[in-house]
């Protein structure tokens, strides 16, 4: 049996005397009433748009009614409330860019935008007239019964029609139609329960995506990206302490032994020798560092995602301003991926943008991270052919997050980035 809240309610002795069965009543006449807007939303889309599309004006309209599943079934996911508490998430994902060219291009592509088309015609044009016919019986029935003393005070005559079936002319026998009413009221909420449940059941079936073989093999790959991204980032780190521990502690020494030597041998022309390779140990010393913070800054490590910004920040060519608002240290590909993706960013504003300012904001909310690189320049930044982009994005989305980048000619530019988030577990 489905974890519908309506579903167990039906299970109590105590259901008759509960709110469950207004509740169904009410999931049952908003979907009639829903349904009829439905239907005449969709003939006067489908009339205009086949007319008007000589003139290329129906076009859109076409378009917007292959899109009317879109909102029926946001709203049909909030209907479901009434009846049944479970989670029921929304199967679209993010656009790839932004303006309404790129929702459009990704919501047309989606497998859930066709099947909630194929759920508003079969509510429009078979639902809600079923449900519609099962609540108008119930409703007429009930109601029928209970005003029959009502009919006959009204009509004056001292007697009334009963359903049309048969002729009450007296008042006891009518108010024993009224106590049939009330009495069978009761008893119809079961029948109204169990139509209200499965018709969410049906929603549920036909608006939720159903995990394949191919959804499954989607999901383990997903798994997998993630588990080769941990694995990239031990290695990674390997790589930093060997060189930190190993190649740089060496580097040092022979600085040290080389100003040693210099010492002990100031006369030409070894002394110029010994000055060239100390200076040339020196630089050497200088690279690898970079390059060690490079690998994987050790303040991200010790400090966080908000301080490393600020490092980068600090070293930047151009006036960086940095907002963060973070419950607190995040996961650590979480923090790298965005770490990286920050710094790519702040290179092409320094490189390209010819900008006087940036700012870096960030805040997590809803189980999500957004981080946001915003420039005064020039704008008209492409994001086709920039490798380093490119790699952001690749990067985020193993993550399960998105990159938009916004930058129209004469600026702003905007780079965005969103990543599911969730706090990390204490580091040692």
């Amino acid at each position: 049996m489905p974890s519908s809240s309506l579903w167990q309610a039906l299970q109590q002795r105590r259901y008759v005397l509960s709110s469950w069965p207004w509740r169904a009543a009410l999931y049952l006449l908003t979907s009639v009433a829903l349904g009829i807007a439905t239907l005449a939303t969709l003939l006067l889309l489908a009339v205009a748009g086949s007319v008007l599309t000589v003139v290329l004006i129906g076009v859109p309209l076409l378009l917007t009614l292959v899109l009317t599943g879109v909102p029926l079934a946001a709203l049909e996911r909030r209907r479901l409330r009434l009846i049944d508490s479970g989670p029921f998430p929304g199967p679209h994902r993010e656009p790839a860019g932004t303006g309404l060219s790129s929702w459009l291009r990704t919501r047309i592509q989606e497998r859930s935008t066709w099947r909630e088309l194929g759920y508003a015609l079969l509510f429009a044009f078979l639902l809600w007239p079923l449900e519609a016919l099962v609540v108008g019986t119930v409703l007429t029935v009930c109601g029928g019964l209970i005003a029959t003393p009502v009919m006959m005070a009204a009509g004056g005559d001292g007697e009334a029609r009963v359903l049309k079936l048969w002729l009450a002319d007296s008042y006891p026998e009518a108010f024993a139609a009224l106590l049939a009413g009330v009495l069978l009221l009761p008893l119809l909420a079961y029948p109204l329960g169990v139509l209200a449940a499965g018709r969410a059941v049906l929603t549920r079936q036909l608006l939720s995506v159903p995990e394949s073989g191919l959804d499954s093999r989607v999901q383990e790959l997903g798994r997998s990206r993630m588990r080769l991204v941990d694995a990239f980032e031990a290695e990674r780190r390997r790589i930093e302490r060997d060189l930190h521990d190993g190649a740089q502690q060496r580097l040092v020494a022979l600085s040290m032994t080389l100003g040693l030597a210099r010492l002990e041998s100031p006369a030409e022309p070894l002394g110029g020798l010994l000055a060239k390779a100390h200076e040339e140990a020196g630089v050497a010393l200088v690279e690898i560092r970079e390059l060690i913070r490079g690998i994987h800054p050790q303040i991200l490590t010790d400090r966080g995602l908000e301080a490393a910004v600020e490092d980068i920040a600090d070293r930047s060519a151009v006036p960086v301003d940095v907002s963060f608002d973070l419950p607190g240290r995040l996961l650590e590909a979480v923090e790298t991926a965005v770490y990286f993706a920050v710094c790519e960013a702040l290179a092409n504003v320094a490189k390209h943008s010819r900008a006087t300012r940036a700012r870096v904001t960030g805040r997590a909310e809803k189980g999500r991270l957004t981080v946001e690189v915003e420039d005064d320049g020039v704008g008209g930044a492409d994001t086709v052919d920039g490798t380093g982009l490119q790699g952001v994005a690749d990067r985020i989305s193993v993550l399960g997050g998105h990159l938009l980048v916004s930058s129209p000619p004469g600026g702003p530019t905007v780079f965005r980035l969103q990543v599911p988030c969730s706090p990390a577990r204490s580091r040692t």
